[in-house]
């Protein structure tokens, strides 16, 4: 693997940060308790932390692979970094204070921190559209089956973005036309699918680095790569019917 650049350090960084803020808040929770569930819980915190943390590093070792001038790639990776803290330390502001972070209109301040968080939402959709944009124009590099793991986890990627966003979109429809509590509880269904199609972006290219490790044959190597791909699009593609089942 090359030496990580300035940027990179700083976004590995960043991210490892925000691990430890998700793991922190997860100790908070076992010491003040509440619940889990709902949207006012230590769960999000926690959740987003570990969640923003793991998918800032992926992104950042994964687009290494990419065929994208080392100037656009830095500047993209450091507004994600800086977006990924935004989005953490809103949520993660919101808990301490009590009230829901996402979807809560009930006071200017709140609303501004919703309203902030929903834009961040929107960068983060924009600037991981452009590297898997990016990943489908010019073939990844890397060992045998890490181009295809690339090319699938980016496009994994987006299925989660659009489900985040219909998300985010159905709550405030339905915050907007007085349904606060409705909309607190609509998110549910498309949750699982959001979860599991996040994280096929580090998931596909660490068994194509780790198979890479091994003495199989470029051949193996790729079949391997492909039946995991089936394999995760058909877990996606589960979590998707059942959110279709209980929308």
């Amino acid at each position: 693997m090359k030496n990580p650049r300035p940027a990179e350090r700083l976004c590995h960084a960043t991210g490892v940060l925000l691990v430890l803020s998700g793991l922190a808040h997860l100790l908070v929770f076992a010491v003040d308790g509440g619940p889990w569930e709902g949207p006012v819980s230590w769960r999000k915190p926690v959740t987003f932390g570990l969640s923003f943390g793991v998918t800032l590093i992926a992104v950042t070792w994964v687009t290494s692979y990419l065929r994208v001038g080392p100037r656009l790639r830095t500047g993209l990776l450091v507004v994600f970094a800086a977006d990924c803290v935004v989005e953490v330390g809103g949520i993660t502001l919101q808990a301490w204070r009590r009230v829901p972070s996402h979807l809560n209109m009930q006071t200017p301040f709140d609303t501004a921190v919703s309203m902030t968080l929903a834009a961040g939402g929107g960068v983060l959709v924009a600037l991981l559209t452009v590297f898997a944009v990016v990943s489908f124009r010019h073939r990844p590099s890397g060992p045998a089956g890490m181009p295809l793991a690339v090319r699938s986890g980016f496009a994994i990627l987006l299925v989660a973005l659009a489900s985040g966003t219909a998300m985010i979109a159905r709550g405030v429809v339905l915050t907007r036309t007085g349904h606060q509590e409705a909309a607190y509880h609509s998110t549910a269904p498309l949750k699982p699918l959001h979860g599991v199609s996040l994280h096929a972006v580090l998931v596909l290219p660490a068994l194509a680095w780790l198979l890479s490790r091994t003495s199989w044959s470029e051949r193996d190597r790729q079949r391997a790569v492909s039946a995991a791909v089936g394999c995760y699009a058909v877990a996606v593609a589960g979590a998707g019917v059942w959110a279709v089942l209980t929308y």
